[in-house]
């Protein structure tokens, strides 16, 4: 059924020729656009120079349109921020400890791809504050340990009216403080303007190997009021207009975010996300925030950005609820990451070994906790194996031409021998939402990132010891030795289970040898450490079963079968049979009919 789903999702949602035709036309026109756009920046910091000097110098803050761009860095022992006079805002981040895939220093983002300004209007005219130079006395600031320091950017109307920003730093966080106060605007701000709008718009570049999977993790979040956390598409450009209270807004990429957290919160916001043709730029991202303005002579608004990793224990620390913005999974799935992995992973974390003997350590305390199930489930399938010779004596005299007679002549002999034929496969339904949990808990795990283990350079992507052009309509170009390792691991456990299994038919063992190379392809680009934690949790399961076959007789549960048959045909049945006996009988009813 998996197989099916998959491969009948990649034919029906391929597209068609008219769409990859549409596609391809709008990705033209927007390449002329920005094209446009770049050429009519460059026409008119050459030609209009003159127009600048006789109207717009005379407009609202016009003294501020030209000036001197001045470079102010901000730096603690995590990020150095740099800022710049024109716009005021931050030009740059880097994360000093951080670096990309490719041995590069890691900037969040950088260049003139990013905008952060004031939105309002003024004399009939439009104000954007990124795009007029501010002033500043102050210089470089570093600060360590309990230090802090600040600097202020002001953006001049008069000489009582002006907009400041004012941006803190201090030692041993990942936070860059941010404050903006209007002095006197009541009378400057059109009269029919309740809000300032904060636009914030950023390009983020490729910061680790896998380009796809980046992208696939990377969108914008946002925090309401109430505390609740939502994300735009991950899949496709999507964008949202928030009415109600934003707390923060993060541009979120696969292992690290930039949050504009709000003290007093937005009053609304419109945000977006698209992806860029720019096959170095993750995703482009960009908020419209809404600021309530008050006529009165100051208006404060704090804030603060976070520029740092999507490590839970930092995004926890920070509070604001940041650590939500980390994928692990839904249902059950993200109670048993939160509750249970994350805080056992950060104890074995603390001993400081290797991350490959962290998560061998975590997968043998997983497998301890689940053993009672696993040998339940053992237990079962050596009761039908017990059985099988009898459930083929009932095959051979009933014939397979009655199927609705066969499976009832099956469930009385489950009952007379004790036994549940879902016995089997509910320890193991209940232990899938520990094997989902995983799925979602290693790919986001930001302790991986760049941790090597054997010929694995980094846990956190794919291992590709073998690589080569990339293969039509799958795409693959490379294979993961890991994932390798947890298909033949797969194969040879199957086998196994089939060999010592009376039940399973022929087209059963088939499957059961199919879906491990499905998975193959699958799981081929998955990070290697959660492609390791599959190998090993195979393994282990796999000497579980061994185990587990030593210590059960296959007499001594015959022996126990042959005792129930032997107890009063008034015992009590399962809810389970009870239900598969009336469906029977029912459809048995339906057969004489037709005939």
């Amino acid at each position: 059924m998996i197989f099916v789903i998959i491969a009948g999702s990649f034919y029906l949602m391929k597209p068609s020729e008219e769409e990859i035709k549409r596609e391809r036309q709008l990705q033209d026109s927007l390449a002329r656009a920005r094209a446009g756009v770049e050429n009519v920046v460059t026409d008119t910091t050459v030609t209009a120079t003159p127009a600048i000097d006789s109207i717009m110098l005379s407009g609202p803050f016009g003294q501020a349109i030209a000036g001197e761009e001045k470079i102010v860095t901000l730096e603690n022992e995590y990020i150095k921020a740099n800022i710049s006079t024109k716009g005021g805002r931050v030009e740059s981040v880097e994360l000093k400890n951080e670096k990309t895939y490719d041995g590069q220093p890691l900037m969040l983002f950088e260049g003139e791809h990013h905008k952060f300004g004031l939105f309002f209007s003024s004399a009939g005219k439009n104000v954007m504050t990124n795009d007029l130079f501010f002033t500043t006395e102050g210089n470089d600031i570093h600060v360590t340990g309990q230090d802090s320091a600040s600097i202020t950017f002001r953006l001049p109307y008069a000489a009582d009216k002006y907009i400041d920003y004012i941006y803190s730093i201090k030692g041993g966080d990942h936070n860059l403080g941010f404050t903006i106060v209007t002095k006197g605007l009541q009378d400057v701000v059109a009269p029919t303007e309740s809000q300032l709008v904060l636009n914030w718009e950023a390009a983020l570049s490729q910061k680790e190997k896998d380009m796809s999977s980046e992208r696939q993790r990377s969108t914008l979040y946002y925090a309401l009021a109430d505390g609740e956390v939502d994300h735009l598409n991950t899949a496709k450009d999507d964008d949202e207009d928030l009415s109600e209270k934003v707390e923060w807004v993060s541009f979120k990429q696969h292992f690290f975010s930039n949050v504009l957290v709000a003290e007093n919160g937005f009053d609304g916001a419109k945000v977006n996300v698209y992806t860029s043709a720019d096959d170095r730029i993750v995703k482009l991202f960009a908020a419209n925030l809404r600021l309530n303005f008050a006529r009165q002579d100051i208006n404060t608004y704090p804030m603060h950005f976070f520029f740092g990793p999507n490590q839970y224990k930092v995004l926890k620390a920070h509070g604001y609820g940041l650590e939500k913005q980390i994928d692990m999974g839904w249902g059950p799935m993200k109670w048993i990451n939160r509750f249970i992995t994350i805080p056992v992973f950060n104890f074995l974390d603390g001993f400081n070994w290797s991350y490959g003997l962290v998560i061998l350590i975590l997968t043998i305390m997983l497998k301890l906790v689940l053993s009672p199930l696993t040998y339940r489930s053992y237990v079962s399938m050596a009761k039908m194996r017990v059985l099988k010779p009898e459930m083929d004596q009932i095959k051979e005299k009933v014939g397979q031409d009655n199927p609705t007679l066969l499976q009832q002549e099956y469930l009385k002999l489950y009952k007379q021998a004790g036994v549940n034929p879902l016995g089997g496969c509910i320890p193991l339904l209940l232990q899938m939402p520990f094997t989902i949990a995983f799925f979602f808990f290693f790919p986001n795990l930001f302790e991986l990132r760049g941790e090597s283990f054997l010929w694995v350079k980094d846990l956190s992507t794919y291992d590709s010891p073998i690589t080569f052009p990339p293969i039509p309509l799958i795409g693959m170009d490379h294979i993961s030795l890991m994932c390798i390792l947890m298909t033949v691991a797969t194969l040879l456990s199957t086998w196994y289970n089939n060999s010592i299994s009376g039940a399973a038919n022929n087209q059963m063992k088939y499957i059961g040898y199919f879906m491990p190379l499905i998975f193959l392809f699958v799981l081929n680009s998955f990070p290697a450490g959660l492609n390791y934690y599959y190998f090993l949790s195979t393994v282990f399961t796999f000497g579980q079963q061994l185990v587990i076959r030593q210590m059960i007789n296959d007499d001594k549960i015959l022996s126990i079968i042959e005792a129930n048959k032997k107890k009063p045909e008034a015992q009590k049945k399962s809810k389970f049979q009870q239900r598969m006996e009336d469906y029977m009988r029912q459809q048995q009813g339906q057969a004489k009919k037709k005939k």
